[in-house]
């Protein structure tokens, strides 16, 4: 994905680079860190040491200058690509892209770090954050100005990040991420199932009755625990009965009984 979109916090350092070594189509600025420095000036880290590019890029990152701590730490994988600071670098600079707002980026450096370093300490905290980024992933500026609920954003995302968080809590489940993991995880069971419940609310007002039961049954069946699987529930019922479904509309009925009695007695079929 080109960074050349990026918003005006990059603009003057952006257009500076463009001027120099045109346009780099489907590539990140960021990629080329090393050769822009040889083609326009001497590499301001020329004869530094591992430790010292390191260094100042987390002190960049620390000090949110996420642009300069994402060339740093690709100066500091093209030179010392198997020092002591390789791994950790790669995460961080997945963490800076996330920040950036490079979310392609930032996943692609987290498979990355975890298809290189599978049995790595820190495979942990990279499943964390690759849940992170899907999770904050797919809300643009208006969305931050005008918020909506989560329910009617991209759920392909969603589920990624649920997948995520999932892997992390079967693979590390004494992780010191789990816990934030495991509320994040109810927060996008709970909206996905909304999701779900739309659009099989969507498909009962359509008349589509068929594809109204297999939406809420699969909400029913994928998340347990939901607020929104009484909804699912209610639709099943109602699209059962619909489509002359008589047992299948009974069955459903006795389970709503069972848990929420009131939503039962309130239910009218027609």
């Amino acid at each position: 994905m080109s960074i050349s979109t990026k918003r005006s916090k990059a603009g003057l350092y952006l257009a500076g680079i463009l001027a120099v070594t045109g346009s780099f189509s489907g590539c990140s600025v960021f990629s080329q860190a090393t050769s822009v420095f040889s083609q326009t000036e001497k590499d301001p880290t020329e004869g530094w040491s591992a430790n010292k590019i390191y260094v100042t890029a987390k002190e960049a990152l620390n000090g949110g200058d996420y642009e300069r701590a994402i060339t740093l730490y690709e100066a500091l994988e093209a030179r010392y690509p198997l020092g002591r600071f390789a791994q950790q670098a790669q995460l961080e600079k997945a963490y800076a892209y996330y920040k950036y707002d490079e979310s392609d980026s930032a996943l692609d450096e987290i498979d990355r770090f975890l298809r290189m370093n599978p049995s790595s300490k820190d495979a942990d905290y990279a499943l964390y954050l690759r849940g992170l980024v899907n999770f904050n992933r797919g809300s643009s500026i208006v969305d931050k100005v005008f918020p909506r609920s989560i329910a009617d954003l991209d759920t392909v995302r969603q589920k990624e990040s649920f997948q995520d968080f999932s892997h992390l809590l079967t693979r590390h489940p004494d992780s010191k991420y789990a816990p934030d993991a495991r509320d994040r995880i109810q927060h996008l069971r709970n909206s996905l199932a909304a999701a779900e419940v739309n659009v099989a609310n969507y498909y009962m007002m359509r008349g589509a009755w068929l594809a109204a039961f297999n939406r809420a049954e699969y909400a029913i069946k994928h998340y347990q625990g939901s607020p929104g699987v009484v909804d699912a529930l209610e639709i099943k019922i109602r699209a059962a009965h619909k489509l002359g479904k008589a047992d299948l509309a009974a069955d459903s009925l006795r389970v709503l009984e069972a848990n929420f009695p009131q939503r039962a007695a309130a239910l009218k079929l027609k």
